[in-house]
């Protein structure tokens, strides 16, 4: 718990950095009720079938009631391999850092690996090279 305090006391510190925790939080579940908002309007003939794109869905994800952007980066501790239900249409285009280390013991040195990790890849947002 101090270690998270510690984060949140730096955080406030640094107005141009943004950590966002996700508590409860289920990508399927969040992608669903978008799913269902949207068949609402299309019902309810404010708008039109063929007027479903990526952006009308992003819009109403849960995610979207603030301006955050989608994340550059997801660093998963503890050696699992999953993204386990997490942002799921978010992390289309993110980049995923996995390592070892549990989250309490997560400090500068494994988030200055992440990042220098991160570094070296060539981002391509899903564009062939």
């Amino acid at each position: 718990m101090l270690r998270f305090k510690k984060l949140l006391e730096d955080e406030l510190e640094n107005f141009n950095r943004l950590v966002i925790f996700a508590v409860s939080y289920s990508g399927k579940k969040d992608i669903v009720q978008a799913c269902q908002n949207i068949s609402k309007k299309v019902r309810n003939g404010v708008m039109e079938p063929n007027e479903v794109t990526e952006n009308v869905i992003e819009k109403e994800l849960e995610t979207k009631v603030t301006s955050i952007p989608s994340p550059d980066l997801l660093i998963r501790t503890s050696g699992e391999l999953r993204i386990s239900n997490f942002l799921l249409w978010q992390l289309a285009y993110s980049e995923l850092y996995f390592c070892q280390t549990f989250w309490p013991d997560f400090g500068e040195s494994q988030f200055i690996e992440a990042l220098q990790c991160f570094q070296k890849r060539g981002r391509r947002f899903g564009k062939r090279i």
